[in-house]
């Protein structure tokens, strides 16, 4: 073995850092390599020379003579992370250590956790989002008729009365409001029209509004008519167009939105509300805890196959797939012993094995891939990789339902918004942890989200704006209307009405709280 010249400690001959101190080895010229190699009990192991000026941060001399910065060299970059990160550790005081130990389950975790790439989110945001639609009929005359929903109020408790129910007559604290639209405007061509925020009292086609260029606007009950919402409350605008006439038409929501937590660990920032009843390791139930405490939610969402599409593009999500349930049984595998009954162990291996194993695709088809389909190619984008995730979690009867919506950043005022999908699940929490909180255990679930393309793991976040979350349909029938909005597109003579969707904030955004961190790495699950 070598030495390092400046504190001595132990290196090998392919060493160009000494990984105790941090400082560049400098070799010297070949005759005084082989000098030292002399005495070395015959190995080909040496010593190195003290530098006898400073050079160049990173620049060494190699054997052949020639120069080279080896601190662009990747892995050496890598290793000096690593080491500043356990000399850090070493220093901190023992409480210290045992601290983050604590926090992040081990060493191998902490390191992760300083070198992991993040997304910023801000804990509060106000911003108005406005969807636009610009159209232009190539036709002699003809409209166009587009239901646009109403955004729900968005509570951690998924619009339960509070999240648990208690044993000991407490009430519990009110579940706290994620999203909430204080103002919606639409404006058809000229014209703009305030719509209610829970589209209360409806308004009916009978008693639309009718603008001066001849839109026309409404707000109906939820029902199976030409003229109702099929999926949820929404809002109705019929576009009137005369030949080769050129319009637009923008429905603008006024919102705040919230962060919050339904995951108690350590990298969760502290200012988050709801880490303190969160799910983790310890405290989380297994799988049978679905059937013993009768969950609606796994009855809803828990089933093995959802929604045909029918041919070749088969279940959107399929628990029962040969190359899904090979998938679940190597995630299984990966648990410690005493967690395959876990869930959530799986269902945060499951999330964490999707990052490793599927590439997002910006190409991605019309029709969405299926889960066992985005498993095959390790391919997909947001909708696809949530029916992958789903159909694995399925494989144990975990449920997951879809949310749907538009994600980007209200610093953005005219770019980076798109349409979104993610999913929500159901986690139960140990009995015994429902016991010491005084939760009634039919009750003893969380539901939370779980953004697999943007690493959000139980979080939300003020930039996911939700325009709908599913509701049980064994059919899929709903999400196809979701994907539907526009239920007329017509024109006397056959041409068409092209119309071209996008997104931005406008006016004022609001930002309140700070901004945390959202690392991306695997969780220590052993």
């Amino acid at each position: 073995m070598g030495s390092c010249p400046y504190c001595r400690s132990t290196t090998l001959p392919s060493d160009t850092i000494c990984y105790s101190c941090g400082r560049v080895l400098p070799k010297g010229d070949r005759s005084s390599y082989r000098l030292e190699q002399q005495f070395s009990s015959g190995s080909k192991e040496g010593t190195y020379k003290m530098a006898s000026k400073p050079s160049k941060r990173g620049l060494v001399q190699t054997h052949s003579g020639r120069k080279k910065n080896i601190m662009k060299r990747r892995k050496n970059r890598f290793r000096s992370l690593i080491m500043l990160s356990l000399v850090a550790f070493v220093m901190l005081s023992p409480q210290a250590r045992e601290h983050v130990l604590g926090e992040f389950g081990g060493i191998d975790e902490y390191i992760q956790a300083a070198m992991a790439p993040y997304h910023i989110y801000p804990v509060e945001a106000s911003y108005t989002l406005s969807k636009i639609s610009n159209v232009e009929n190539n036709g002699i005359e003809g409209y166009i008729v587009e239901s646009i929903l109403i955004p729900p109020v968005v509570t951690s408790a998924m619009g339960r009365a509070s999240q648990f129910e208690y044993t000991n007559g407490d009430e519990g604290m009110e579940p706290t409001v994620l999203q909430k639209t204080e103002l919606i405007t639409v404006t058809l061509g000229t014209q703009s029209v305030n719509v209610p925020v829970d589209g209360m009292p409806s308004k009916d086609h009978n008693s639309r509004t009718i603008t001066s260029e001849g839109h026309e606007i409404w707000w109906p009950d939820v029902g199976s008519g030409d003229n109702e919402c099929s999926v949820a409350k929404c809002v109705m605008v019929k576009m009137n167009l005369e030949p080769n006439e050129k319009s637009s038409y923008s429905f603008d929501i006024q919102v705040s939105a919230y962060s919050y937590s339904w995951w108690d660990d350590g990298r969760v920032d502290s200012r988050l509300p709801g880490k303190s009843m969160g799910i983790n390791l310890e405290n989380s139930g297994t799988f049978e805890d679905y059937q013993i405490r009768n969950s609606q939610r796994a009855t809803d969402f828990g089933t093995k196959l959802w929604y045909d599409r029918g041919g070749s593009a088969g279940y959107a999500i399929n628990g029962q797939d040969a190359i899904v349930k090979s998938t679940a049984d190597k995630i299984s595998a990966t648990l410690a012993e005493g967690e395959s009954e876990n869930a959530y162990a799986f269902s945060r291996a499951a999330f964490d094995y999707l990052h490793a194993h599927v590439v997002y695709d910006r190409e991605a088809p019309v029709t969405a891939r299926s889960g066992p389909a985005c498993l095959a190619g390790n391919l997909g984008d947001c909708d696809e990789q949530t029916n992958a995730y789903f159909s694995i979690l399925r494989t144990k009867g975990v449920p997951g339902w879809y949310a749907f919506g538009i994600l980007g950043d209200p610093h953005y005022s005219n770019d980076g918004w798109e349409a979104h999908a993610w999913g929500y699940i159901q986690l139960p929490l140990k009995e015994s942890w429902c016991e010491d909180h005084s939760v009634t255990l039919a009750t003893c679930f969380v539901e939370a989200p779980v953004d697999v393309v943007n690493n959000k793991w139980l979080i939300s976040t003020p930039t996911a704006y939700i325009d709908w979350m599913e509701t049980a349909d064994s059919s899929g029938q709903l999400v196809y209307d979701y994907y539907h909005p526009v239920g007329t597109l017509h024109t006397t003579t056959g041409g068409q009405i092209d119309r071209e969707r996008g997104f931005e904030t406008t006016g004022d955004v609001s930002l309140a709280g700070g901004s945390y961190q959202v690392k991306k790495y695997t969780e220590s699950l052993g």
